[in-house]
């Protein structure tokens, strides 16, 4: 079953994880976010709780 052979498939999947954390990582990370986060304190709600007919 040429399947667990990992000699080809070891190699692919170290040089595309390489890829990605040296190449392809850094430039996305260096895109600034549209909608940065704010700092707005956010309030809770004033809930009244719900009165069922039937207890």
């Amino acid at each position: 079953m040429p399947q667990l052979n990992p000699h080809p498939w070891f190699f692919i999947m170290v040089i595309s994880w390489f890829t990605y954390s040296m190449i392809i990582q850094p430039k996305l990370l260096s895109f600034i976010t549209a909608n940065p986060p704010s700092n707005k304190m956010y309030t809770i709600p004033n809930t009244t709780p719900w009165t069922w007919p039937w207890t």
